[in-house]
């Protein structure tokens, strides 16, 4: 099997968002507008779950060619969905609680109107994005805001950090590595190039997160397909 690396027009990835909504039978693509624009693809509609408006976005997201999505999809709970600000709040410190990847003692749960905040500390960015996985799933849930923030035990290893990270985006990145450049900003990672997928620009920022100590990523590697 071969593909192809020509640029897709606008209506095409248009359709190959509504094809792979198709294909992920957590999204109802019939209730999901798409539009695309210089490889920018906006949804707009609204959705009955928190959770189907994330897959809608992550099946965007996975399409070629695909350069940035504009999440617009509003969620409208059904009746049987909702839930009181007690209820959910419980359910997601249990949820926090039962995450073996969160330290729940360290996070803060506020829930306002179905929306929950997570607020408090923690050391690894991808404990982070746990609790906001934990979270998001549960019945009721309108949306997350995540302001848990970062407090790492060492500092960074400038000299070491950035030859680590560079050999991992070797491992785990297909864009050749010349076309991607890492700067260390005391406990900041910039990152800049050019990659051809949105899964490896967020596969960089990962392996830039995983790095002891690191406060921040800033990602302005570049979407180009056909790079």
């Amino acid at each position: 099997m071969t593909t192809t690396t020509m640029a897709r027009t606008d209506e095409q990835l248009q359709r190959d968002v509504l094809a792979e909504m198709h294909w992920d039978a957590r999204v109802h693509p019939n209730e999901i507008g798409v539009s695309a624009k210089d490889g920018v693809v906006t949804l707009t509609g609204w959705v009955d779950s928190y959770v189907k408006k994330w897959a809608a976005e992550e099946a965007a997201h996975r399409v070629r060619g695909v350069k940035a999505v504009a999440n617009d999809l509003e969620v409208r709970l059904p009746t049987a969905a909702e839930r009181t600000d007690a209820d959910l709040a419980a359910a997601a410190t249990r949820a926090l609680e039962w995450d073996a990847l969160v330290p729940s003692q360290n996070i803060h749960v506020t829930v306002t109107k179905g929306w929950v905040t997570l607020s408090g500390e923690v050391e690894w960015e991808f404990q982070r994005r746990s609790a906001k996985r934990a979270v998001r799933r549960l019945s009721g849930v309108r949306g997350v805001t995540n302001q848990i923030s970062l407090r790492p035990r060492v500092k960074v290893d400038v000299a070491a950090a950035r030859d680590r990270i560079e050999e991992a985006l070797i491992r785990a990145v297909d864009t050749p590595g010349e076309r991607l450049s890492v700067t260390i900003e005391g406990d900041k990672v910039v990152l800049t190039g050019v990659v051809r997928s949105w899964r490896e620009r967020e596969e960089a920022a990962r392996v830039a997160w995983s790095t002891p100590g690191v406060m921040s990523v800033e990602n302005r590697i570049v979407v180009m397909p056909d790079a």
